[in-house]
Formats: structure tokens, C-alpha cells, sequence
């Protein structure tokens, strides 16, 4: 089973490499936004719990989301593999996927960032909210604040799939197929995405 944890500060070009390697390998995308939405919205139990979360501003704590991510994942145990796109996002929930996965005896298989440099980054979510009109893309501030939010909270995960061997860094700056080859020759790499 191929699993793939696409990771990158916000703007690095995720969602378009993720549509081409689901595509490419035939995986299944697993979005924590969307699964948070489909749960909210399906009135389960752990979406109605999420929602809790959500509307007092607090972050969903992580054992609701691997719950959640749990359900998903056992719902296509006949799957190729899996993109796991916005998760995880600490180490705490790098250890809680290890153990998810560990009990379906698989594992992840790479870690796939795409490295993107700062300045390059802002351009890019400027363009992008003028382009989409997305609020939190056109005002530099913001944008500061979630590439600041990612350096602190979120890249110490690439230490931990460092530790395992499993991280693989991508220049995340170039044309889209280029980007994409050198995600496909890391994945071929690996002796699994074959």
C-alpha cells in the first residue's frame, strides 16, 4: 500500500501535485477539511463533536480527528493507498497515524514536501486570493500569520519522518510537471509506487 503524506507551507502548490498523484497512482485523497465537513454535515456523532470545537474557535482535538480519519480509511481497505493532505500537522498526530496504520498493517510510506521559500510563497497567496477572491490569500498579514503558524506548529513533523527515513523534499518552485516528475521519481524511488 502506497501512503503519502503531501506536506508544504501554505501556497507550495499541494492541492494541484495531490489531483495529479491521486491520479497517477490511483489514490485515495483524504483532506481533514473534507472529512470534517462531511461529518458536520452528516450529524455524526464525531462531526457533531468536532463542530463543538469549531464554532468556540478551538482547534479539534486529535483524537476526534483520527477517528475520523480512522472511518475513512477503513471504509476503502481495498484502496492502492492514500494522500493524507493537511494531516498530520504535529508530531502527536504523526505518532497517532503510525499507530491508525500500524493496526491495518501498513504504514507511511513517504513524506513528500514541497519547499517553497518564503517570499515566493506570499506572491503566490497574494495571486491566488486575487484570483479566488479566498479573504484569508489577500491580506498580507494573514498570510504571514499561517506561514508563521506553519514554521512553529507544523514543520517539527518533518523531523519526526526525518528520524524514520521517510522524508523526501521536493523544490516546490517551477513548472507543474516538473514538480510532479520529480514527486513520481521519489515515490518510484521508493520501490512501491510501482
Amino acid at each position: 500500500m502506497l501512503n503519502i503524506v503531501l506536506f508544504g507551507p501554505p501556497g507550495a502548490g499541494k492541492g494541484t501535485q495531490s489531483a495529479k498523484l491521486i491520479e497517477q497512482y490511483g489514490l485515495i485523497h483524504l483532506s481533514t477539511g473534507d472529512i470534517f465537513r462531511a461529518n458536520i454535515k452528516g450529524g455524526t456523532e464525531l462531526g457533531t463533536l468536532a463542530k463543538q470545537y469549531i464554532d468556540n474557535g478551538q482547534l479539534v482535538p486529535d483524537e476526534v480527528t483520527i477517528g475520523m480519519l480512522s472511518n475513512e480509511v477503513k471504509k476503502n481497505v481495498d484502496a492502492k493507498g492514500f494522500i493524507f493532505d493537511g494531516f498530520p500537522r504535529t508530531q502527536a498526530q504523526a505518532k497517532a497515524l503510525d499507530n491508525l496504520l500500524e493496526s491495518m498493517q501498513t504504514e507511511i510510506t513517504l513524506m513528500l514536501a514541497l519547499e517553497v521559500a518564503e517570499d515566493e510563497l506570499r506572491k503566490r497567496l497574494l495571486l491566488r486570493g486575487k484570483d479566488s477572491g479566498r479573504a484569508d490569500d489577500q491580506d498580507p498579514a494573514v498570510i504571514q500569520k499561517r506561514i508563521d503558524v506553519y514554521n512553529a506548529e507544523t514543520m517539527p513533523v518533518k523531523d519526526y519522518y526525518t528520524t524514520q527515513r521517510k522524508y523526501r523534499g521536493i523544490d516546490g518552485i517551477g513548472e507543474i510537471e516538473t514538480i510532479f516528475k520529480a514527486l513520481c521519481e521519489a515515490i518510484d524511488g521508493s520501490g512501491i509506487g510501482n
